[in-house]
């Protein structure tokens, strides 16, 4: 038994087929939610993170970044001149040391430390994890 000869297909329109592999690769076609629509939405969004889980308890790193936010002052000062004001947030991210999968969370104001969020990171992680440790920097 002979196998089925696939069939060809030759492009007669170049022009439009290079476009249409153009607009396939671009990202600029999907909708994104503005600015206001995501502010309003922040506080009630529910982020669940998956994760494949390490084996034996969980041993987990802690530490935080800060994340420059420009807020209508900056974009007031650049436009129209006068002082600047810088916006800060913090993010704070615990880390599962064998996989190192992000295990939990939470964003705050520059002001808050890694120690008070804690318990907040803790509650992320499922009741039934068992976990061995916990390390953070000096900070």
């Amino acid at each position: 038994m002979s196998r089925p000869i696939p069939p060809t297909y030759k492009t007669k329109n170049w022009p439009a087929y290079n476009e249409a592999l153009k607009r396939r690769g671009s990202l600029t076609n999907w909708t994104v939610p503005d600015f206001s629509t995501l502010s309003r939405r922040q506080k009630t969004l529910a982020v669940n993170i998956p994760y494949r889980g390490s084996k034996g308890p969980l041993r987990l790193l802690i530490d935080s970044t800060g994340i420059k936010v420009e807020g209508e002052g900056e974009w007031h000062a650049r436009n129209h001149g006068g002082p600047k004001r810088r916006v800060w947030r913090k993010l704070h991210l615990r880390i599962d040391e064998e996989t190192l999968e992000i295990r939990a969370v939470e964003v705050t104001g520059s002001h808050i430390g890694d120690a008070p969020i804690l318990p907040h990171l803790l509650d992320q992680i499922p009741q039934d994890q068992e976990i061995a440790s916990v390390t953070a920097d000096g900070a």
